[in-house]
């Protein structure tokens, strides 16, 4: 049964008699008689399309923009027509190589947010990096000397990384670096 007012989590599916329930970056499925509940792609078999697809990215998306610019470590070029979330470790060869490409991206309108995932966890070396590089009062000079292996004074204060960390296992970081594009879309590894 269809209700006449469907909070915002609850949408029609792509399948009749079913419903779409979204909860941070997860979206499953569920019948109309509330009976049966469905975990996993929708397949259109017309063409093979992942019809579940754009409703995790949006779900996903939404995850990784509740992070708030005020938490990452942006670099925004002068005019940018597209903004991508980088789930960084300083200590990540493919993230330093990344980085070093840093002016290519902005020189092609790209802004780049950065957000903290220490491979090695909570606690860890990495993770003690990182936040002395967020608690840095220049954050991208910071960023930039530790991804070049160079030490950043070490520094504590109410940070981010550990509840961006997290956000990073919620929507599927498995590696760094990862790229969250502006669709939600997730790309593992670096390209160029």
């Amino acid at each position: 049964m269809m209700p006449d007012t469907a909070p915002s989590w609850l949408k029609p599916a792509p399948i009749a008699g079913m419903w779409e329930v979204a909860f941070g970056p997860n979206v499953l499925y569920i019948s109309a008689d509330g009976q049966y509940l469905v975990r996993g792609d929708i397949l259109k078999i017309d063409g093979f399309e992942n019809v579940s697809r754009p409703a995790r990215n949006r779900a996903r998306l939404a995850v990784v923009d509740g992070m708030g610019d005020a938490n990452l470590i942006v670099f925004t070029p002068k005019s940018f027509q597209h903004t991508v979330t980088v789930f960084t470790d300083v200590d990540c060869g493919y993230c330093a190589k990344l980085h070093n490409e840093m002016q290519t991206y902005l020189d092609a309108g790209i802004r780049i947010r950065y957000a903290a995932f220490p491979r090695a966890g909570i606690g860890s070396e990495s993770y003690r990096k990182m936040v002395a590089v967020w608690c840095s009062d220049d954050q991208q000079t910071a960023i930039t000397m530790s991804k070049a292996g160079q030490d950043v004074a070490a520094k504590t204060c109410p940070n981010p990384v550990a509840d961006q960390y997290e956000v990073g296992q919620l929507v599927g970081v498995r590696g760094t670096p990862t790229i969250v594009l502006e669709t939600g879309d997730l790309v593992p590894g670096y390209l160029p």
